[in-house]
């Protein structure tokens, strides 16, 4: 799968928005990749796993973890289309974490899928959880990179499609200083304005 048909699917579900939006890592962006609108559609998350899968094959991956909410999805897709198990991790006290019982073993090979990474803070988060459990950690994928390529999770790293989309502090972003209302579509809450 190429870059161009990753952002044409996007488009074509009405998963890339343009307008201003609160991220989840609180930076601000003129553009928002809402990956549950694409993935709403099996087909579409069948083939994002299918295509991330195929970057791994071969390395003996044994479980997908996925960083809740966003990644479980398309990681389930990877991990079906690898044949292995698929597990997430969820914040607690502020931080990722395997709960509902899963658990990683000592030296277990696992794969952190994410569907879009911006800073890399929920994959670099899962991936300390799980080398805390004794995994050992051989990638981590996503869907969309929209740091241009320059978010750093401490692992071999792949995307489908890479975007360079300024994410700006609020201090620094042009549409707050214009006074336009930001809009925060994520999903660790439900749709807000922010002043």
């Amino acid at each position: 799968m190429q870059p161009g048909e990753v952002i044409e699917r996007f488009r074509r579900t009405g998963a890339l928005l343009e307008g201003h939006f609160v991220l989840t890592s609180g930076l601000h962006s003129a553009q928002y990749l809402q990956c549950a609108l694409v993935l709403q559609h099996p087909s579409e998350a069948e083939a994002f796993g299918r295509a991330i899968a195929e970057r791994f094959a071969g390395q003996h991956v044994e479980t997908v973890v996925a960083p809740a909410i966003g990644g479980i999805i398309i990681g389930w897709e990877v991990a079906r289309a690898l044949g292995v198990r698929s597990v997430w991790t969820e914040r607690e006290d502020g931080r990722m974490t395997l709960r509902r019982g899963f658990t990683v073993r000592p030296g277990e090979s696992v794969l952190v899928v994410e569907d879009v990474i911006t800073t890399g803070g929920s994959t670099r988060e899962t991936i300390e959880s799980l080398r805390a459990a004794g995994a050992l950690v051989v990638g981590a994928a996503s869907i969309i990179d929209r740091s241009g390529g320059r978010a750093d999770v401490g692992v071999p790293r792949v995307a489908l499609a890479t975007l360079d989309v300024p994410a700006l502090a609020p201090a620094a972003c042009p549409q707050c200083a214009a006074g336009v209302p930001a809009v925060k579509p994520g999903s660790r809450k439900a749709v807000n304005r922010e002043p």
